[in-house]
């Protein structure tokens, strides 16, 4: 009898697209059957802290906070060049002024409060689901919000602007890309055991890229109302190549948003991030 690996991840159309292969029964995962658990990101970081699932998506935000439980996968990471998360708002505005708004932001343990701390340092927010803060923000309850997913395409529709990209202001920043989403493996399951597992969460990410309509068809259930080029676009943002493996300068900027978050005041403590390692 196949063992039951719960897997949890975003009903978005970057992580359908990763794991499109696990899903679909594509490649071959042995005595192993893949068991997908499709929650919101924040519902994914509260879950980590319990121990909850035994492979999952979640904000290295998040992961900070669970590293006695969890280890990074070396792949399934979501980060972006120049572009990340971003702020908008019904006219723009500058730095100065937004630290005086009341931000909308989708959770206080999402990549993108953290970074946001690490600009702006200390300001008013409101915690609203990540789907409604369009809305909110337009609606005139909230004088500004964190747009993460599609409304990183989508705000135009809604009457705003953009006034500040976290990814393109970590960039300009630090010269690395801003590592949002991370999959992480619980240690109990033992070194061999995170090993396979990492090894066919990597497949399935190369058989997405090398089969990329497919897998963006699949990716568009999840689309929330995005066309196929939208869709692709998205997928394109945040399934690239240190989706497949962080490498040096993927591991550089997870060290250094965390190290930032820290000396901020939003970490509590300096994180030891702990990767499983081929072979370890």
């Amino acid at each position: 009898m196949a063992e039951v690996i719960e897997v949890g991840h975003s009903p978005d159309p970057d992580d359908a697209f990763m794991f499109y292969a696990l899903t679909a029964g594509k490649i071959e995962t042995g005595d192993l059957e893949f068991r997908h658990v499709l929650q919101d990101i924040e519902t994914l970081n509260r879950w980590a802290m319990e121990g909850r699932l035994p492979v999952t998506a979640l904000s290295l935000h998040a992961y900070a906070y669970v590293t006695d439980r969890y280890a990074l996968l070396p792949h399934g990471a979501s980060m972006g060049r120049r572009y990340g998360p971003i702020v908008v708002t019904r006219k723009p505005i500058g730095l100065d002024d937004l630290r005086r708004e009341t931000v909308a932001i989708p959770g206080t343990l999402t990549t993108a409060y953290l970074t946001l701390r690490v600009c702006l340092g200390e300001f008013p927010y409101a915690v609203v689901p990540f789907d409604q803060i369009l809305e909110a923000v337009a609606g005139g309850r909230y004088g500004a919000g964190v747009i993460i997913h599609e409304g990183q395409l989508t705000y135009p529709d809604h009457g705003l602007v953009k006034s500040l990209d976290l990814g393109a202001w970590w960039h300009d920043t630090t010269g690395l890309p801003l590592p949002l989403g991370v999959n992480a493996i619980r240690r109990d399951l033992g070194a061999a055991r995170m090993r396979h597992i990492a090894r066919l969460i990597e497949e399935s990410i190369r058989y997405a890229l090398a089969h990329r309509q497919e897998a963006v068809e699949y990716a568009m259930g999840f689309a929330r109302g995005m066309d196929r080029s939208s869709t692709d676009t998205f997928v394109g943002m945040y399934v690239n190549e240190l989706t497949l493996a962080y490498e040096d300068e993927g591991r550089r900027a997870v060290e250094t948003l965390l190290e930032r978050g820290f000396k901020e005041g939003v970490l509590p403590r300096r994180v030891a991030v702990r990767f499983v390692e081929p072979g370890a």
